[in-house]
């Protein structure tokens, strides 16, 4: 086992390989978080370079953000200006109000105002992440300098508005917003659509029956493909986890015949690849009952009628895109499982299947899951990282 050193960090996704990041730190008080964004930059892949302004100085150590970006910081002027190296990227974090305007009127007083002077005139994407007192983000002048800063094509990305502040967003929502911004400029990004979750069925008024998903696959997958930069649509069944920042957009739909509506609705637009991650629920309650069922009237029995097979309902709207399956059983061979999985892929169209069985979900001796294709062949997944990886892999790769 390789040696690990207490400046490493472990890989979360591969969404910033082989992109040099300039990282800049400005005065305001935010700058105590700019280690855990030099960190999290690193988790996917980034090769960072820090630039502190004197005011950063007073706040956080060149020391501190060494350690945390695995890199020397450029702190002062420096002979070799290496805030002029070429670099893909540049995320300010976070950015003063002062910096803002120093930025509009084209100031180069210190070395970090230089490196985006010349990331501007060489076109690359930078994204600033103001934080200052509320009253001065309500400032017509910051609204002004906003307009001016993205008519030059620079992203601002705010955070939550608390404690009269316009705070900045945590390291994790940052550097997810600042990968998709990266990653748009890449060639043949993809209109997503994405099911996650569990969907349940009423009884009546306060009951229901539901099958078992948390939505942490489905959250992982779309989480990925968002930080690669594809257009990413969620709709979410009920789940018991939440994504680890907010996806631009959720549709939520617990009940299956609602999610079904959701889905035709959204094959109406161009979508070029489909992930139904959703547990759909096979039998769901044939009449439902207006009210509330008494809770001492005896046993009590329900008619379950078939539900819906989405993915099925779904084959002609969603003719000519990539569409990935998810299967789940329980109790049978690995290749039973593989030939389910290649008779949904044949039943329904699909592109791949990831098809798994519940004994194997958490036997740390076992794969998390098996990707199937439409020849038959098969892939171990090891974890939920590799699903997302596999997922990400097919989306890319288009529809043949």
């Amino acid at each position: 086992m390789a040696h690990r050193r207490d400046a490493d960090v472990q890989l979360h996704s591969t969404a910033l390989s082989g992109t040099r990041v300039l990282l800049g730190v400005s005065g305001g008080i935010a700058a105590v978080e700019s280690v855990k964004v030099a960190r999290e930059l690193r988790r996917h892949a980034a090769k960072v370079t820090v630039v502190l302004t004197h005011s950063a100085q007073k706040i956080i150590s060149p020391l501190a953000l060494s350690w945390a970006s695995d890199s020397e910081v450029i702190a002062d002027w420096e002979a070799d200006m290496r805030q002029l190296d070429e670099v893909d990227a540049v995320l300010v974090c976070p950015t003063t109000r002062h910096h803002m305007a120093s930025m509009v009127q084209g100031l180069m007083d210190t070395p970090l105002l230089m490196g985006l002077s010349a990331a501007r005139g060489r076109g690359i994407p930078v994204m600033l992440v103001p934080s200052m007192h509320e009253n001065l983000a309500a400032d017509p002048v910051t609204s002004e300098l906003e307009s001016a800063l993205t008519g030059h094509g620079i992203v601002l990305h705010w955070g939550p508005k608390d404690e009269n502040k316009s705070k900045q967003d945590d390291a994790v929502s940052i550097v997810a917003a600042f990968c998709h911004m990266v990653n748009t400029r890449q060639p043949d990004r993809r209109s997503v659509v994405i099911t996650l979750g569990a969907t349940r069925s009423a009884i009546d008024d306060v009951r229901f029956i539901q099958n078992t998903s948390t939505g942490k696959t489905g959250w992982m997958v779309g989480e990925n493909l968002h930080r690669h930069g594809h257009d990413v649509t969620v709709v979410a069944g009920a789940t018991s986890t939440t994504s680890t920042f907010p996806m631009p957009l959720v549709i939520r739909a617990e009940d299956p015949d609602r999610m079904l509506l959701e889905l035709k609705a959204l094959s109406n637009d161009e979508i070029d690849a489909w992930v139904h991650c959703a547990a759909v629920l096979d039998y769901v309650v044939d009449e439902p009952l207006e009210g509330k069922y008494g809770s001492g009237q005896g046993e009590l029995a329900l008619t379950l009628k078939q539900g819906e097979k989405h993915i099925e309902e779904l084959a002609k709207a969603c003719e000519g895109s990539v569409r990935i399956g998810f299967k789940l059983e329980v109790g049978i061979k690995l290749k039973d499982l593989i030939n389910r999985a290649l008779a949904q892929i044949h039943r329904a169209g699909m592109s791949a299947v990831v098809a798994n069985r519940l004994e194997d979900l958490n036997a740390p001796d076992k794969a998390r899951a098996h990707l199937v294709d439409s020849s038959g062949e098969h892939w171990a997944l090891v974890d939920e990282a590799a699903i997302a990886t596999a997922v990400l892999s097919l989306v890319e790769r288009g529809s043949q």
